[in-house]
């Protein structure tokens, strides 16, 4: 968070490695959130630079309210949602084709694993897909989710919940805990 901090202040001041050391930091986890909620490789690589030009576009007036990195992953959530939102089909049979880079495959080192639970991700609402998301791959707690989406602690908290459940039913054996 320190750090987070020192590099926001760099970045107001017009300091062009402190944008890119924010990129470097966090691209392998918004890759991961942008992946999980998108089918479409293109879209994925689109949707988080699209977030880091707007990001730049804020240079010299950005104020950090909570953490940098959970500002950065509802951004990218927000953003995938709206390309999600334009294609209006998740086709679950394409979600295995996405893939992270390759340095930030921490997800599910089984291939067939990882098809399975992205299969069962892609069937969720939006919004509990997105909660899950966010909270697993994005390491973010629910408060923090909660004050990024404008949404009370315990929306994202009920979202959460009824995914993993539905999930658990979706999956029905095929992972072992």
């Amino acid at each position: 968070m320190l750090e987070d901090s020192l590099l926001v202040r760099r970045f107001n001041a017009g300091d062009p490695q402190a944008l890119r050391r924010i990129y470097e930091k966090y691209r392998s986890d918004l890759w991961r959130v942008a992946g999980a909620l998108l089918s479409d490789p293109a879209a994925v690589e689109d949707v988080v630079h699209d977030v880091f030009v707007v990001f730049a576009s804020r240079a010299g007036r950005f104020e950090l309210k909570g953490t940098l990195k959970g500002y950065l992953a509802i951004c990218v959530a927000n953003r995938a949602r709206n390309v999600s939102r334009q294609c209006r089909q998740v086709d679950p049979e394409r979600l295995h084709h996405v893939r992270p880079e390759p340095d930030a495959s921490r997800v599910a080192s089984d291939m067939e694993l990882n098809r399975t639970v992205r299969t069962a991700l892609g069937q969720l609402a939006p919004q509990q897909r997105q909660a899950i998301v966010l909270h697993v791959l994005g390491s973010l707690r629910f408060r923090e989710i909660a004050r990024q989406t404008g949404e009370s602690v315990n929306t994202v908290k009920s979202r959460y919940r009824c995914g993993i459940q539905r999930l658990r039913f979706l999956l029905n054996g095929q992972v072992e805990r």
